[in-house]
């Protein structure tokens, strides 16, 4: 059982409710899941990213993997480190959590002597912004001076790494659900009898998700079950391009948890991978909690990897979370630790990311490259792109 919202969060969510009921009347009575959980996720000042609540670390709702150790980050510096080498320029991250992973980063390559020559952020949440400057202003001076906050995406193009870790998974996505020869969407409505209550509401797919359920028909071995529900990103093949033409030379590293088209869409997995996350309780439930709940479903690597085929981008690498920190060495930095405590928990802290039960194989890594023609050390150990 989830635990209750406080005072102040259900008037939060309250609000929110409100102005997604609005919508809804002014839809006609119905609107697309993507167009909810953009509402329920970004609606200025009252979305879970737009308004200010812990969503992150032991306090928060989720842990992510920057926020478990630094042994992660400071792999993530080393891929990067090469890449710098290799094309100078600087480093752009998308959603920085709360800045754990730039200073962490940020500190490696002081140590490697690869600094880049900024550091760039883009954050949509405020509130992640503010905690991003309260943990970055920990920093060396040398270090801080480096980074930079964006509110879009730069206009000059960037040379270097783009770093999305635990991005992709809170684009809006559509649903659906199989129903005789085709699909119909699953949509959002308001409970007949209860214009409080949201209700899950199927009608037929309008022109782009039938078109993109074709497509993905055509991608799988074995025909999808009636009563089949999952979900499709459409969003990604925007944002994809979108990051493409922004990127000169360089590497766009995706961080996330996900599958392959042909295991995300098994026969076998009849309900699809939509979740909620409120104060580290994982749920299915969107519809309660709007606000101070994330919601995400977990992203097909094919999209992205067709995406950025689109767009101009190579697929260099994609591995496991577990592959990827092995290649970087994150054995060495916990050897590093030395003895005793400190390399006691530095070992659990990696067993966490490594451990297939654990973070090291429902999480992907994924690199897009342009003009970049070097070995990458994530993926030397594995290399799964025969699966996309």
């Amino acid at each position: 059982m989830l635990p209750p919202l406080d005072a102040q969060q259900r008037a939060h969510s309250e609000r929110l409710a409100a102005l997604v009921r609005a919508q809804l009347i002014e839809a006609g009575g119905w609107l697309s899941f993507e167009r909810f959980m953009d509402l329920a996720l970004y609606a200025p000042g009252l979305g879970y990213y737009s308004a200010g609540s812990a969503k992150l670390g032991p306090g928060g709702d989720f842990v992510t993997a920057p926020e478990l150790s630094d042994l992660f980050s400071r792999c993530i510096a080393r891929q990067c480190a090469a890449v710098l080498e290799a094309t100078g320029g600087e480093i752009l991250e998308l959603g920085a959590g709360t800045g754990r992973l730039a200073a962490a980063v940020l500190s490696e390559l002081a140590a490697l002597d690869r600094l880049p020559g900024r550091y760039a952020i883009l954050e949509v949440s405020a509130d992640l912004a503010q905690r991003q400057r309260a943990h970055i202003a920990r920093l060396p001076e040398a270090l801080r001076q480096r980074i930079t906050w964006l509110e879009r995406l730069p206009e000059q193009p960037v040379r270097g790494v783009m770093l999305a870790n635990e991005v992709a998974d809170a684009l809006p996505c559509r649903r659906f659900r199989r129903e005789g020869t085709g699909i119909n969407e699953l949509g959002v409505a308001l409970a007949d009898g209860e214009p409080h209550r949201f209700v899950e509401k199927e009608r037929a797919p309008d022109a782009s998700l039938a078109r993109a359920y074709a497509e993905l028909l055509r991608d799988l071995p074995d025909p999808l079950p009636v009563g089949y529900t999952s979900e499709l990103c459409l969003r990604a093949d925007a944002w994809i391009a979108s990051l493409a033409a922004c990127l000169d030379r360089g590497l766009l590293l995706l961080c996330d948890y996900g599958l392959p088209r042909r295991h995300y869409y098994h026969p076998q997995r009849t309900g699809g991978t939509l979740r909620c996350h409120y104060r580290q309780l994982a749920h299915d439930d969107p519809f309660i909690n709007l606000g101070v709940q994330d919601i995400t479903a977990w992203v097909d690597f094919t999209r992205i990897a067709a995406a950025g085929h689109s767009a101009g981008l190579e697929v260099q690498g994609f591995a496991t979370q577990a592959a990827f920190l092995l290649g970087c060495g994150i054995e060495e930095l916990v050897l590093e630790s030395g003895e005793g405590i400190e390399h006691a928990r530095r070992a659990a802290e990696a067993r966490r990311l490594l451990m297939p039960e654990e973070m090291g194989e429902a999480f992907k890594v994924m690199a897009l490259a342009r003009d970049l023609d070097i070995p990458l050390a994530g993926f030397v150990l594995q290399d799964l792109r025969h699966l996309l």
